[in-house]
């Protein structure tokens, strides 16, 4: 170990104590933790003091910052009057009851239930099984497989990371389960061909989802799962006309089309959720992270009026939906939650992030004068930047090399804490950022680039 573990130290009770998820294990017990112990807006504080700029808003849910005094007011007087029980057989509270016609009046048209959850993996794992519901309400129980689409993240539970495409989040898992498919990563700049329009790549990406659902039997195909724009696949925006042409095929064969909104929703891409933005029709939609403003742990699932009609059925024919979690429509976090809505609908926070962002955006295109560059592209307060090898070509980075954490290294000195996916980089900010503090990020991302680069 280290000099950093003293002692009692915290750092070695982590060690010696705690298993962290998505790190090296056996790295962890030299290298030990990073232990954050402030947060004052859009910077969170280590216990050296040491300030960071966080750009992905720790994981994409910070929406308010790391610090709110107004939300910690809630859940204290929540916990004073109730401050926790469940919504198993008939119970509620008043929190949740407002929550979910908050969510309704906020939703799309033709979503008209909600279901609380805890976390986005579970809100995605439990519209798995819907889709299964939904099914085998319509005496199709044979409909049973999902298709979700390579490179994409929808959680860790055990279905919810079987829709995801994050191979290497299989690996020894013995995952994905049997009953689910993958079709291509819809990241134009890096899989376009020579001379082949987004249009018409949106078209090659909506034909190759037709024919696995032809390969596997439309009979056996359920539902389709999405994400507005691929967070954890790095912020990759759909090329133009890609969901109008992905909606035609599932409504072709009777696919039921679940959007995960836990990245997208709340104001992300400029819209109140991701589905405006680019025109989904879903039948299930998935929420969590902003909204709590990731102060407290929740999610949602936004239940189209089919399927909940057939969740009625069957309900009724079993005698009971038996599905819940013990912190479904939590009080506590149903209060903040509720709100962090109030919050946004003070701010604005769809017209914020198309300005704010609007500027980030542009302030990261200027990175074109830098030739690892490939490309730029975002929406709202969302971005993503592609590193190459050689712009022309769009030869990939050599991930082999070091390079990206030499990149995370040199920001990390620089009081910057980056989102690297690969050859990615992801931008998600707080929603309270300024355009002060934006410049900020880039005087600090700049030398930073320089710096990994001209090691490489």
């Amino acid at each position: 170990m280290n000099d950093r573990f003293k002692p009692n130290s915290l750092a070695a009770r982590d060690v010696a104590y705690a298993v962290h998820p998505q790190t090296n294990l056996a790295e962890h017990m030299t290298s030990g933790p990073v232990i954050m112990e402030g947060g004052d807006g859009v910077f969170v504080r280590d216990d050296d003091g040491r300030a960071y700029l966080d750009v992905s808003s720790g994981l994409w849910c910070s929406s308010l910052g790391y610090a709110n005094e107004r939300l910690a007011r809630v859940a204290y007087d929540q916990m004073c009057r109730l401050g926790a029980y469940h919504t198993f057989r008939h119970h509620s509270n008043e929190p949740s009851i407002l929550l979910a016609e908050k969510l309704i009046e906020m939703a799309p048209e033709g979503i008209s239930k909600v279901l609380f959850q805890c976390s986005g993996s579970e809100a995605n794992d439990t519209a798995i099984k819907l889709v299964w519901y939904y099914f085998a309400a319509k005496g199709q129980p044979e409909k049973c497989k999902i298709i979700g689409r390579e490179r994409a993240y929808h959680g860790t539970t055990i279905a919810s990371n079987s829709v995801s495409g994050k191979r290497d989040m299989h690996v020894d898992f013995n995952l994905p389960l049997s009953m689910f498919r993958h079709t291509e990563f819809p990241n134009y700049f890096r899989f376009h061909q020579e001379g082949e329009s987004e249009e018409d790549f949106a078209t090659r990406m909506a034909d190759a989802l037709e024919n696995l659902i032809l390969d596997e039997g439309p009979e056996t195909v359920a539902a389709f799962f999405a994400e507005p724009v691929m967070g954890a696949g790095g912020a990759v925006l759909p090329p133009r006309t890609y969901f109008d042409k992905i909606q035609a095929v599932l409504d072709r064969y009777d696919v039921l089309l679940v959007a995960d909104e836990v990245i997208c929703g709340f104001g992300r891409t400029g819209n109140m959720w991701g589905t405006e933005t680019y025109g989904l029709k879903p039948d299930i939609m998935t929420c969590a992270k902003a909204l709590s403003a990731g102060m407290m742990p929740i999610s949602a699932l936004l239940i189209g009026e089919r399927v909940h009609e057939a969740m009625l059925s069957q309900s009724e024919k079993l005698g009971n939906f038996a599905h819940g979690f013990t912190y479904s429509g939590h009080p506590v976090s149903s209060a903040v939650a509720l709100e962090t809505l109030r919050i946004y609908e003070e701010m604005d926070v769809a017209r914020r992030t198309r300005e704010v962002g609007g500027y980030m955006i542009e302030q990261l295109r200027s990175l074109y004068d830098y030739d690892v560059v490939g490309d730029v592209n975002g929406v709202g307060l969302i971005a993503g930047i592609e590193l190459v090898s050689d712009r022309e070509s769009r030869a990939p980075l050599d991930l082999s090399s070091g390079v990206m954490a030499r990149l995370d290294r040199e920001a990390r000195s620089r009081g910057l804490i980056l989102r690297l996916i690969g050859e990615r980089l992801a931008f998600a900010p707080p929603f309270i950022i300024t355009e002060p503090e934006i410049d900020e990020m880039m005087r600090r991302l700049r030398p930073s680039l320089e710096a990994a680069f001209a090691k490489a």
